[in-house]
């Protein structure tokens, strides 16, 4: 089974491509910045996954999708490989989306958006505003009772 899921930030806008043919096919890339759940000392702390949608998908992806803005997609792996113009072979891995989801509210990304890049992460909300409940990143699953 070839299932891949994954929630993160948009790292650009999605740049989109339309087919040549009788019937022009929209092909949005876009890369999503996934955080790792854990991490070594000296290590990212995201991931930067290339991800493709094809037809209405990448329609929908041009039209609503912005930079920063946190989306969920499901798809599956593809791996790519050809020969560059050197003769060097050249390898390329994508998730080629089936489904793609807003995974924040608006109201949620535009705050976000339009938050300075240096501001303090803002502190832990009892009750959520904006239909999201936070997720302590500290708890590791060792913690957990069950």
């Amino acid at each position: 089974m070839n299932k891949v899921i994954l929630m993160g930030r948009l790292v650009r806008d999605p740049e989109v491509r339309y087919s040549q043919g009788n019937e022009p096919l929209a092909v949005a890339r876009y890369t999503l910045a996934v955080n790792r759940r854990f991490r070594r000392q000296g290590e990212q702390d995201a991931d930067f996954i290339g991800c493709v949608a094809f037809g209405k998908a990448g329609e929908f992806a041009e039209k609503y999708f912005k930079k920063g803005q946190m989306v969920s997609v499901i798809g599956r792996l593809q791996v790519r490989s050809w020969d560059d113009n050197e003769g060097k072979k050249r390898w390329s891995t994508d998730v080629v989306v089936e489904e793609q989801y807003f995974a924040e509210s608006k109201a949620s990304f535009e705050s976000h958006r339009d938050a300075a890049p240096a501001a303090a992460p803002a502190p832990k909300q009892t009750a959520p505003s904006d239909g999201f409940y936070p997720i302590d990143e500290s708890i590791e699953d060792d913690d957990l009772p069950f």
